[in-house]
């Protein structure tokens, strides 16, 4: 059973066999060394859920068919479980040390890859931290990131990563390696197994990001799998508002280990700790994998309907108007009739094959329908008192999503030197059906005095809202080439690799009008990276790398509604250049990271001429420290330090603090081995709200406080206690600003929330 508690030392690395585990020195609790993954003692299963009734009998199947296996004079002999979304021959990664991160991620093309042995810098965050934190959403777990923050995207509740001071639109995380296959405005953490983090530019390595960002970083969700036993596990929590949560997470796999399956299902509802504010989320998914000697399969099925009424808004200050004192971060400011809706279907499947001991072939495919309405009154305040006015901005959005890649891997030597070679395809295609409508005014009041008003009439709209016609076509194509070269006994790795990439951008008018913007384009992006192992612990690394995005199209006229030359007019893709150095550390206990990098973006605009082309350059310098692990036995550390000079012409560039620091110290008690405590404290420093550097926003500091205690029941039944409190001091702060380039809109940090959560393993 999982208990949420964390490693007091890491084992030595095995090969893993069928139900291999090692047992912590609490009764009654295994882990997966393969995957990291706690296992649960099998028992009976759930049945008052629907969705149990779907499992069982996917269970039931499976174990009939191995009774059959038994009793063939050709038994098929039990396999090696190491079983992953990925269908890795390799599996899952293992957990590092206190289980927080794991040692591995998977690099897109490169596919898994050791922390230890790639050029690149990323992070893997784990379901445990995921359990112990109650994290509820990705934007929670990137908190524990210090180069990542969260903040929202186009002035709606959409959540937005800034990694290294860019954005990562929600579109633009990966789903198993695949781009546009969740839920664009929000995803429960039920769906996740592992949160990767990569920090630094990175087109080649998983193709251009079709929303437009991610030139900063790239964010991967890997899906939950079955473990080596059986899971049977119910969660009931509540939190401050009265928020209640249900969720079931039930697992088996058949007696020979082949296959496996895993279903989630999730329930909030309720008012959330910002009163006039309420939050509701359905989830289920459900994913299976199948497993060969030389063949892997594994799929995924997933929904997600996710609401939010009167939720708070994003608040921008106005041209003059310096950024004042946040509000009551207690109380709402959005009007009690704005909303936003999402319900999203997606589903993957992807497949391994071994043509030989050193060729292995793959093709992964997906797709997602999505569905969106809501109502937004953004404020933007007009003076020192804090009054503000907006408009109403209805929209609805019909997406179509399908993706897919292919490619081939395969090692040979020569010489003294290795080669692992890989090639693949990759292909994604949205179709989006959009409408809106709204008044450009017609909301007044004050941000420190929240009051009610009716909502305005209609002053200008773009389709029907009660049917969106087709608005957006887009699709991304590209092939891409590496060849990992291993030198000097595999002390010295290089990684050389380009990627072609095309991009086509379609633009309908609303209503179903005609095309009335082509976008079409391409590039070539290389990467050289270096690693060398200076010793088993230490790898000192280097690397140039670059991003892609589309290029912007010039609009008709200026802010003074004069003509721009060359209106309607496509610029080339955007290309992104990033240099990187770094040191890695493994102590087998303590892990951790030093990083120094520099990049470039473009940023168009209008020349004295009143051409809009690429007129300057966005120049991010920065320094990154991560350490993880247990740093005594009963003590596990995960944190770090980023320094950021992001610079435009002199100035700081929007939402881009120098200084973020992340600290998280978990203690278990050595005389209540099953109680637990944690602390995190969040540090972000000033930052600009707008490109002259004139709204200055406060530095902030939050403190996190958690505690867990494990009850065992007897009969394999164990119950764990989990209760935090965020934000402690009840600090008000301005927590993001920006999230679109450009926009300088901030974000309300969350007011003292208490929560509370008891988890039945059976």
């Amino acid at each position: 059973m999982r208990t949420g508690m964390a490693r007091s030392y890491k084992p030595p690395k095995r090969e893993c066999k069928q139900f291999s585990f090692w047992v912590e020195s609490r009764p009654g609790t295994t882990h997966n060394s393969n995957s990291g993954l706690t296992m649960r003692h099998p028992a009976f299963r759930l049945s008052a859920l629907s969705f149990a009734i779907l499992a069982s009998g996917a269970f039931s199947t499976a174990h009939a068919q191995s009774g059959d296996e038994d009793t063939d004079a050709n038994v098929l002999a039990p396999v090696e479980v190491q079983s992953s979304a990925t269908a890795s021959k390799g599996g899952l990664s293992e957990a590092y040390a206190g289980g927080q991160v794991a040692e591995g991620a998977n690099l897109g093309i490169l596919g898994a890859q050791d922390v230890m042995e790639t050029p690149y810098n990323v992070t893997s965050y784990t379901e445990q931290l995921i359990e112990d934190q109650q994290a509820a959403s990705v934007g929670e777990v990137l908190l524990n990131d210090p180069a990542v923050r969260v903040a929202r995207g186009f002035g709606n509740y959409q959540q937005v990563y800034l990694v290294r001071g860019l954005p990562i639109y929600s579109d633009d995380i990966t789903y198993n390696g695949l781009y546009g296959l969740l839920p664009r405005q929000y995803l429960a953490s039920n769906f996740i197994e592992r949160v990767q983090v990569f920090r630094g530019a990175n087109t080649f390595l998983k193709g251009a990001a079709p929303g437009g960002s991610g030139l900063g970083g790239a964010v991967n969700i890997v899906p939950k799998r079955a473990p080596n036993r059986a899971l049977n596990q119910v969660t009931l929590g509540t939190q401050s508002g009265g928020q209640g949560y249900a969720a079931a997470d039930l697992a088996n796999r058949s007696d020979d280990g082949r296959f496996g399956i895993r279903l989630n299902v999730a329930r909030r509802d309720g008012d959330t700790a910002v009163d006039g504010e309420e939050a509701e989320l359905s989830m289920a998914h459900l994913g299976v994998d199948f497993r060969e000697e030389n063949f892997r399969v594994s799929a995924d099925l997933g929904f997600q309907k996710h609401r939010i009424d009167g939720g708070q808004p994003s608040i921008t200050f106005a041209a003059g108007v310096p950024v004042l004192d946040t509000p009551d971060a207690d109380e709402s400011i959005g009007q009690p009739w704005t909303y936003s809706n999402s319900n999203d279907v997606f589903g993957t499947l992807r497949t391994e094959y071994d043509f030989a001991d050193n060729i292995t072939g793959w093709v992964a495919v997906g797709a997602r329908r999505g569905e969106e309405d809501s109502i937004f009154a953004n404020p933007t305040v007009n003076d020192t008192d804090g009054n503000y006015t907006a408009g109403r901005f209805d929209t609805a959005r019909e997406d179509t999503v399908t993706t897919g890649e292919t490619g081939v891997r395969f090692n040979f030597d020569t010489g003294g030197i290795g080669h692992t070679v890989s090639v693949s395809g990759s292909t994604y295609e949205l179709e989006s059906k959009n409408a809106f409508a709204g008044s450009f005014g017609g909301v007044a009041g004050n941000i420190y005095n929240p009051t009610d008003v009716p909502p305005p009439a209609y002053t200008f709209s773009g389709g029907n809202l009660d049917h969106p016609q087709l608005t957006v076509k887009t699709q991304f194509d590209s092939v891409a080439l590496s060849d990992q070269l291993s030198m000097l006994e595999e002390r010295l790795l290089v990684t050389l690799g380009a990627r072609y990439q095309n991009i086509q951008d379609k633009s309908y008018d609303y209503g179903g009008g005609p095309r009335n913007a082509n976008y079409d384009d391409s590039a070539l992006t290389p990467t050289l990276g270096v690693l060398y192992k200076l010793r088993p612990s230490i790898s000192l690394y280097a690397n140039y790398i670059e991003g892609l995005q589309k290029g912007q199209v010039a609009p008709d006229t200026d802010n003074n509604n004069n003509s721009v030359v060359n209106g309607g007019e496509a610029l080339e893709p955007y290309e992104t250049q990033q240099t990187e150095i770094g040191v890695k550390y493994d102590g087998d206990n303590i892990g951790g990271s030093l990083s120094v990098y520099r990049s470039e973006k473009p940023i168009a605009g209008l020349n004295a001429a009143n051409v809009y082309e690429v007129i300057d350059d966005q120049e991010n310098t920065g320094v990154e420290l991560m350490a993880y692990g247990n740093a005594t036995r009963n003590l596990t550390v995960l944190g770090g330090v980023s320094f950021l000079d992001a610079d435009v012409d002199g100035n700081d560039a929007i939402g881009s603090p120098d200084t973020q620091a992340n600290l998280n110290l978990e203690y278990r008690v050595p005389q209540l081995p099953d109680l637990a405590v944690d602390g995190r404290v969040i540090y972000t420093s000033s930052q600009y709200a707008d490109e002259a550097n004139e709204q200055k926003v406060d530095s902030w500091t939050r403190l996190d406080l958690g505690a867990r205690y494990l009850i065992a029941l007897g009969d394999s039944k164990f119950l764990t206690l989990r209760g935090r409190v965020e934000n402690v001091t009840g600090e008000d702060y301005w927590a993001s600003a920006g999230g679109f380039p450009g926009a300088g809109y901030l974000t309300i940090g969350a007011p003292r929330t208490v929560l509370v959560s008891a988890t039945l393993d059976f």
